[in-house]
């Protein structure tokens, strides 16, 4: 081969990288382009059913978080399942002003005061709800289910909260709220392939990544699996069906563990099984994956730890749960040649030796009959503040709150020292 040859080919090898790169800027202010031009056209405002459009109202880019509460007026409620026990609420604000933006999967933290018949003066409760539709300007929506008694424990009462909502508050009543918080959400910065898996009621912040998904880009892959006992729990069925169906990018695998006789596999729901790690293998093509799961504590701590045995990166896998307790998801090293630490939980009398398999002080408190007022679980409402009489703890993660002197938040504390505590 002369030098000029291997020259040409050298250039030829040049100009055929340089158009490559250029192909790639193109695209990326391509979808930048449309997504301004998405948000500047003018968006349709929700239907009059539960099945909302994945198009929403322009988000407000000067709208900044409020401080304390902010008054919410319940413009619609909509149940979403068949028993009627799911309901979705509505909110615009009394002020009339626009919404700030909030990252999907995100939830308001609110302050109920809750009266019944045998407590006739009205109880603060304080309660976090996730937003389940992606954001817009001119409204919030929560979906809240009712929760009953357990169904081996009668005698315990019904949700507090969720019986307020469902059974109190209708259209045109107001509610007080503090702004979008809370630490599990549909990254922005990642353009993976992502992977949502819910359980029950965890669809609630599935349902923001979903919408918001498809909106930035709709070229996105997602795989969609949402599991619950039948059709008569399944939430916005129809809805979802229908973005599957206008999405190609968008695979949908629902699991109906106990099915109706009436529900065809195949049209109301895809896999007559739980969503589990089998299933996700048998499923997933061999390629990275961003994974956001929320669902009940048993589901939870099932397919976490099995994602991380198969050889899922810690830090591609996001996850909430619901319910009374967070999920351990890895096994601690017995600590070697350290004092063991004491709680002193000075109200309740007890002194208790800390236990490094509970992730923090609220668990642990709840574990031992200890009855500590929460909202989030999560560092966001401060409704677990609590006074430090003596030692110190140290935090999972920052609290979004502004902490009195003296105090730590149960839900992300654990003891760095002897501790004794107000409660």
């Amino acid at each position: 081969m002369t030098s000029l040859k291997l020259f040409l080919l050298i250039l030829l090898a040049v100009i055929a990288q340089l158009g490559i790169f250029a192909a790639i800027a193109f695209y990326r202010h391509w979808v930048s382009y449309e997504k301004i031009k998405r948000q500047l056209s003018g968006m349709e405002a929700a239907p009059e059913t539960g099945a909302v459009e994945s198009i929403s109202a322009p988000v407000s880019t000067s709208a900044a978080l409020w401080q304390g509460t902010r008054n919410f007026r319940v413009q619609r409620k909509i149940f979403e399942d068949k028993n009627h026990s799911i309901c979705s609420f509505y909110l615009v604000p009394e002020d009339g002003q626009p919404l700030p933006t909030f990252k999907p999967g995100q939830y308001l933290t609110f302050q109920f005061n809750i009266s019944d018949p045998v407590t006739p003066t009205p109880r603060k409760v304080i309660r976090c709800y996730t937003l389940s539709e992606q954001p817009r300007s001119d409204y919030y929506r929560i979906t809240v289910k009712k929760v009953p008694p357990p169904e081996n424990k009668p005698n315990i009462p019904a949700g507090d909260s969720s019986s307020y909502l469902h059974e109190q508050v209708q259209e045109g009543a107001i509610l007080a709220a503090k702004a979008p918080g809370g630490h599990f959400y549909l990254a922005d910065e990642v353009r993976e392939p992502i992977v949502l898996i819910a359980g029950g009621i965890g669809i609630t912040p599935m349902l923001s990544m979903l919408h918001a998904a498809l909106q930035d880009d709709p070229h996105r892959e997602i795989w969609f699996f949402y599991g619950v006992r039948n059709s008569s729990e399944h939430i916005m069925k129809e809805h979802i069906q229908e973005l599957a169906s206008k999405h190609e990018n968008l695979q949908l695998h629902v699991c109906y563990s106990r099915a109706d006789e009436n529900d065809v596999e195949g049209v109301d729901y895809q896999h007559a099984a739980r969503v589990d790690i089998k299933l996700l293998r048998l499923t997933l093509p061999i390629k990275q994956f961003q994974f956001y799961i929320c669902g009940p504590k048993p589901m939870m701590e099932t397919i976490v730890p099995a994602l991380e045995n198969w050889g899922v990166p810690e830090h591609q896998i996001h996850y909430e749960t619901f319910g009374p307790a967070s999920i351990t998801r890895h096994e601690k090293p017995a600590a070697v040649s350290v004092e063991p630490i004491t709680v002193t939980f000075r109200k309740s009398g007890k002194s208790l030796q800390w236990d490094d398999s509970f992730s923090c002080l609220l668990e642990f408190a709840e574990d031992n009959g200890i009855e500590i007022n929460s909202g989030c679980r999560a560092g966001s409402c401060g409704t677990c503040q609590t006074m430090i009489e003596l030692g110190e703890v140290e935090y999972s993660q920052e609290p979004d709150v502004d902490l009195e002197a003296s105090t730590c938040l149960l839900c992300v504390a654990i003891p760095k020292t002897n501790l004794t505590l107000s409660a």
